[in-house]
């Protein structure tokens, strides 16, 4: 299974709009994020984790040739609002498939009724199926069995998602012990760590460690990183040597 990081920054994306923090100046390539998402791919399956506003130009840089559903974690813009730019792959595919909680899907429904709509459809507007996620109840993609990971992201429920040996958790702030033992086993995992100073709704970089030295995996990557977290390069040296900070583009193997 492979796995390519679509976008690996919060919600503004880095660099920031107008902004002249030095991060945002930086001439590396990975203080550059997209918001947050990944494209995970197996023989013939391709599935995506959430499709926000920089999709339609994370596809074209992967070169991603189709989504065989997407996966969504909460209903944020950050995560949803490149939603429309699905319309390529439903020409070419039909229905695209989506997962997600029903409090997500009720919210995706208003924000495009036009997508969700079945009758007196708007020539040119993209359709999907719908499938609604529960806690604790898996499900298939491809051949693939979904694990979901029931997560707080402040006081919205969030999934999370384990497939196999990965899991990707994002906008993380706490987990109960019950949605831990899910995760036990897992060989790679993708975890929020927004900045050094505590947040409110997302892990901090001491938070997302502890919670590593709890779960245990080979190989950790760190996502949906802020600016103000500092360089690339200069937190990738201060990091464990099996936790890494991902980058847009970064594609790894499983």
């Amino acid at each position: 299974m492979k796995v390519y990081f679509l976008g690996t920054g919060t919600s503004q994306g880095i660099p920031v709009i107008g902004s002249n923090h030095p991060v945002c100046k930086s001439d590396d390539t990975r203080d550059k994020r997209l918001r947050v998402s990944v494209w995970i791919s197996w023989e013939n399956a391709s599935y995506v984790i959430d499709c926000g506003p920089d999709f339609r130009q994370q596809m074209l840089t992967s070169n991603c040739q189709k989504v065989d559903g997407i996966l969504f974690t909460h209903e944020h813009a950050d995560h949803t609002a490149g939603l429309d730019d699905i319309r390529p792959f439903y020409f070419k595919q039909g229905d695209i498939p989506v997962f997600a909680h029903k409090r997500v899907l009720e919210n995706l429904t208003k924000r495009f009724d036009y997508i969700f709509e079945k009758e007196n459809k708007y020539p040119g507007a993209p359709s999907v199926e719908i499938n609604e996620v529960l806690n604790g109840k898996s499900f298939l993609i491809g051949d693939k069995m979904v694990v979901p990971i029931d997560v707080m992201h402040g006081n919205l429920q969030v999934f999370g998602y384990r497939i196999d040996d990965f899991a990707y958790l994002t906008d993380v702030k706490t987990i109960s012990e019950n949605e831990i033992e899910k995760l036990k086993g897992v060989k790679v995992l993708v975890v929020n760590a927004l900045r050094i100073e505590p947040h409110d709704t997302h892990f901090n970089l001491d938070e997302a460690l502890r919670f590593i030295e709890i779960i245990k995996p080979e190989r950790t990557y760190l996502t949906h990183i802020s600016h103000i977290f500092g360089f690339h390069e200069e937190i990738e040296k201060t990091l464990p040597k099996n936790v890494f900070l991902a980058y847009d583009n970064l594609e790894i193997t499983i």
